[in-house]
């Protein structure tokens, strides 16, 4: 089954699921600021969606994105075992 599919029924069908969800359900340890500051660095591979130019507007990962990533860790997982 594609990952894609499940992210669409997990999140009602969401292109741009907000960052607090995907820390909600995916980086339980991070808050949604220190996600932002580990994909700024590089450290977690997930482009991030601003809605708008402002420091302010509402932030989130594409869906297509988060799938690739979940994805990615999951064929490294695989490799290491």
């Amino acid at each position: 089954m594609r990952t894609e599919f499940l992210l669409l029924a997990q999140y009602d069908g969401l292109a741009v699921i907000p960052l607090d969800r995907v820390c909600a359900d995916y980086f339980p340890h991070l808050s949604p600021e220190k996600m932002k500051h580990k994909i700024s660095r590089g450290e977690i591979r997930l482009p991030l969606i601003y809605i708008e130019r402002s420091q302010k507007s509402a932030r989130g990962v594409h869906l297509a994105d988060l799938a690739a990533y979940i994805d990615a860790r999951r064929a490294e997982a695989q490799k290491g075992m």
